[in-house]
């Protein structure tokens, strides 16, 4: 992980008059390809479809590769991620995240 911090001044533009701090938290995984390759990814977005939740992960040194979506479960206390290789269960976590896109280009 990786913290980001920036100050603002006087004429930021924020609307205050006071110096103040931004962190911001970037959660990193590291996943193994299809080619055994290891490949280090940045959660970008959970989101939740019926009883389970859904992370959204793009690649961190490849902001043009296509981003993957996985089931996160918990387990002994560790969250733990699954491919979705039920078509119906994919098709559910499609459509939610499509709405999800949807709003908030609205």
């Amino acid at each position: 992980m990786s913290d980001h911090k920036h100050e603002h001044g006087d004429n930021c533009g924020c609307g205050l008059d006071h110096d103040h701090d931004h962190e911001h938290e970037e959660i990193l995984l590291t996943l193994t390809d299809e080619n055994g390759q290891d490949v280090e990814m940045v959660l970008v977005e959970t989101f939740d479809v019926q009883d389970n939740v859904y992370a959204l992960l793009l690649e961190r040194n490849n902001p043009e590769a296509d981003g993957i979506i996985l089931r996160m479960e918990e387990e002994d206390e560790e969250m733990v991620l699954y491919n979705i290789e039920d078509e119906a269960e994919w098709n559910r976590v499609e459509a939610a995240y499509n709405e999800l896109v949807a709003s908030s280009q609205e």
